[in-house]
């Protein structure tokens, strides 16, 4: 199982791989911040601005608050805001936060869409049909949140639908994340540039239970 300075690291790497890219345009090394009771968390430094994700609030306030606060590891060349957060509790994985909120700004893009048919890094984003939607991978261990179906330990969430949590086998690591990312929605440059981006090997133990496999659900690579 990676731990958090494996995974500090790993963040750190993949940051630099995509700021040598050219594919991000702003960002934020991870911090591992020591708490009470065995607690790591490798984050940002703040919880400003994570509140406001889970509240009834238009999808561009939350994204101009994020933004501003700069709670984001890297802020992709769209202006899409990338967070990779997790909590350790004792060595042990307890937590996750990766998400993606991609830019309600796109009109500039859409609009003038010769201004960039030169440019492959926005080969996704010109396209008048696309509607960017925020998604996130979430792992919560903890007896008190965990619900067998209705709230599993891994899952995935899109758009800010509150109770969209499509089970996900095991915990994402940073690559595995960023690897989904690029491929389904950076594609003109992932396949440009997936052979200059770092690869990592490590991987989480499978975390879903027997009972979701019987629903749909998303399979990552797992360790043993």
């Amino acid at each position: 199982m990676p731990t958090p300075e494996a995974i500090r690291s790993q963040i750190e790497q993949l940051t630099s791989n995509l700021i040598e890219l050219s594919l991000s345009i702003d960002q934020n090394y991870p911090s591992l911040r020591e708490k009470a009771n065995g607690i790591l968390d490798v984050g940002l430094g703040s919880s400003i601005g994570l509140s406001l994700v889970l509240k009834n609030q238009p999808y561009r306030n939350i994204y101009d608050e994020l933004d501003q606060s700069r709670m984001f590891n890297i802020k992709m060349v769209d202006g899409a805001l990338v967070q990779l957060m997790y909590r350790f509790r004792q060595g042990i994985l307890e937590a996750h936060r990766l998400a993606f909120f991609p830019s309600p700004y796109m009109e500039e893009f859409q609009n003038n869409p010769e201004i960039y048919k030169e440019d492959e890094m926005f080969a996704e984003v010109i396209a008048k049909n696309i509607v960017p939607f925020p998604f996130r991978f979430d792992f919560d261990s903890r007896e008190e949140v965990v619900v067998e179906q209705k709230h599993p330990q891994s899952h995935l969430s899109l758009g800010q639908y509150k109770n969209c949590r499509i089970p996900v086998n095991a915990p994402v690591t940073p690559y595995y994340f960023m690897n989904f990312l690029l491929q389904n929605f950076y594609n003109t440059a992932y396949i440009k540039f997936c052979g200059r981006l770092t690869v990592f090997s490590n991987q989480f133990s499978e975390t879903i239970q027997d009972s979701e496999r019987n629903f749909v659900y998303v399979q990552i690579p797992a360790g043993a």
